[in-house]
C-alpha cells in the first residue's frame, strides 16, 4: 500500500548518503531516544552490562597508512630495491649497444622510485607531527589496530549492553587501538542511559586499569574486570606480587617463606603514589631467596588505592561466571552487527560520521531486538504513548510548525494520515 501510495518514489543512494551525512546529530540522538525508551518500558529491570570493544576495518587501505615502523619498512624496501636496479644498471652498460632499450627501462623504474622516496620523505614529516604519529590518507580519522593475524587500518567502537535483554544502552566509536581508558567512560554512559545511581559493569582483562576502576568505584559502579597475569619473574618461575599477601591492620606484606615486608617509603610514578616494602634482614637469610629475587631484597609495591583493586579480585574470585555471563552478553550484538555488515567495515569516513553510521547499526539492532522481545503491536503502542507526551512539548510544537509551511510535506504528511486512518 504504502509503495503504491508514493507511486514507488524512493531514494537512491546519493539522497540516503547526504541523509545521513546531514543529519548525524539527529540520527545519534534518535538512538539514544530509543534507548530512553526501552527503560520507560522497563526493559532495564538489571542494572548490570558487559562492555566490549570490537575492531572494523575503515575506509583506509593499509597501504596508505603510515607508522613510524611502516615508515622505516618502506623506506628500507625502496632503498634495497634501488641498490639493485643500480646493479642491473651497471650490468646492462657492460653489455653490447642492443640492450640500450633494458638501461632505459631501468632508469625510468630509478626515476619512479626516486619520486616515490621523495614522497614518503613529505609524509614522513607530516606523520611526526600528528600527536600520535600516525598519518592515514584515505580517512585520516582510521588508524592502525592490532587484531588477530594481520592487523588493519579502522575504528574500535564500544559497546555496553544489558545483561537481561541484549540491548545496547550505550555505543561510542573510538580510533584508539586499546580498551584501557575506555572504561569509566563507558560505564557512565551507561549508568546514565539506563537511569541508575548503582550499576554493575563486567569487562575483559582488556579494560583493566587502576585509575579507570577507582573512577568507577567512586561513581557507585561495581566492576567486574581480571588482571592479565605479566609479571616477568612469574614466567621465570619465580614468586610474583599475587603471591605475596597484604595484612591491612599491620600495613605489611607477608611473604612466601612467612616473614614480613614492612613500609619503608612512598613514591610518585606515573602520577599515582606507590607504597613500597622490603625486610633486607629477612630476604638475606631466606632459603627460598632463589625463587624470589636475584637482589639483595625482594620489594613490592602498593598503589595507594590497591583496596579497590583487591576488593574487585575478591568479587571475581567468589562469582568466576561473571566472565562467562560477559561472553554471552557482550559478543552476541557484535557478533549480529558483523554479520549484517558483510565483512565487518565501516562505509564512511571520518571519526565523526563513522560514529554516526554505528549509531544507525545500533539503532536498527535495538528495534529488532525489541520486536523480537515484545512484538510488533507492543513497540507501536509504547512509541504512540512517547509521541503523545512529546506533542506537549514546545520544541515539538515549533518543527511541526516549521515542517507544514513546506507544502510538500504538508502534502505528503496529509496522503500519510488518510493511509493511516
Amino acid at each position: 500500500e504504502l509503495m503504491w501510495l508514493t507511486e514507488r518514489l524512493m531514494p537512491d543512494f546519493k539522497t540516503i548518503a547526504d541523509f545521513r551525512k546531514d543529519n548525524g546529530k539527529a540520527i545519534k540522538n534518535v538512538c539514544r531516544q530509543f534507548v530512553i525508551l526501552c527503560r520507560q518500558m522497563n526493559m532495564f529491570t538489571d542494572a548490570m552490562v558487559a562492555i566490549d570493544g570490537s575492531k572494523f576495518k575503515a575506509v583506509n587501505n593499509r597501504d596508505k597508512n603510515f607508522t613510524p615502523a611502516k615508515m622505516k619498512r618502506r623506506i628500507e624496501q625502496i632503498e634495497k630495491s634501488i641498490d639493485r636496479y643500480l646493479a642491473e644498471l651497471d650490468s646492462a652498460d657492460r653489455e653490447a649497444p642492443s640492450a640500450e632499450a633494458k638501461t632505459t627501462r631501468l632508469q625510468d623504474r630509478l626515476d619512479a622510485l626516486g619520486e616515490e622516496m621523495e614522497r614518503l620523505k613529505v609524509l614522513e614529516e607530516q606523520m611526526l607531527e600528528a600527536p600520535d604519529q600516525q598519518l592515514s590518507l584515505t580517512d585520516p580519522d582510521s588508524r592502525s589496530m592490532k587484531t588477530r593475524g594481520t592487523g588493519i587500518v579502522g575504528y574500535n567502537p564500544q559497546i555496553a549492553v544489558e545483561t537481561k535483554h541484549h540491548l545496547i544502552v550505550a555505543n561510542e566509536v573510538s580510533n584508539v587501538g586499546v580498551d584501557r581508558r575506555q572504561l569509566a567512560n563507558m560505564a557512565e554512559q551507561a549508568r546514565a542511559a539506563m537511569g541508575v545511581e548503582n550499576l554493575v559493569v563486567v569487562a575483559d582483562a582488556g579494560y583493566y586499569s587502576g585509575k579507570e576502576i577507582v573512577a568507577c568505584e567512586r561513581n557507585g559502579i561495581t566492576t567486574y574486570v581480571p588482571k592479565s597475569n605479566t609479571s616477568s619473574s612469574k614466567a621465570e618461575q619465580r614468586y610474583g606480587k599475587s603471591d605475596f599477601v597484604y595484612v591491612a591492620a599491620d600495613d605489611e606484606y607477608q611473604c612466601p617463606a612467612g616473614e614480613r615486608l614492612i613500609w619503608h617509603m612512598t613514591t610518585v610514578e606515573h602520577e599515582m603514589s606507590l607504597h613500597s616494602y622490603w625486610n633486607t634482614a629477612a630476604c638475606m637469610a631466606c632459603t627460598i631467596k632463589a625463587q624470589c629475587t636475584t637482589g639483595k631484597e625482594r620489594r613490592i609495591k602498593r598503589w595507594e588505592h590497591e583496596d579497590v583493586l583487591d576488593a574487585m579480585q575478591l568479587r571475581l574470585d567468589r562469582d568466576p561466571e561473571m566472565m562467562q555471563l560477559r561472553r554471552a552478553t557482550v559478543e552476541h550484538p557484535f557478533g549480529t552487527l558483523k554479520q549484517w555488515m558483510g565483512w565487518t567495515h565501516f562505509l564512511t569516513k571520518t571519526l565523526e560520521r563513522v560514529s554516526t553510521e554505528m549509531s544507525l547499526h545500533v539503532l536498527a539492532y535495538n528495534v529488532k531486538r525489541v520486536i523480537n522481545i515484545l512484538g510488533v503491536e507492543a513497540l507501536i503502542r509504547a512509541m504512540m504513548e512517547l509521541m503523545k507526551y512529546l506533542r506537549r512539548k514546545p520544541v515539538y510544537q515549533r518543527a511541526i510548525s516549521l515542517l507544514t509551511n513546506v507544502s510538500e510535506v504538508r502534502s505528503t504528511t496529509s496522503c500519510f494520515s488518510h493511509a493511516l486512518g
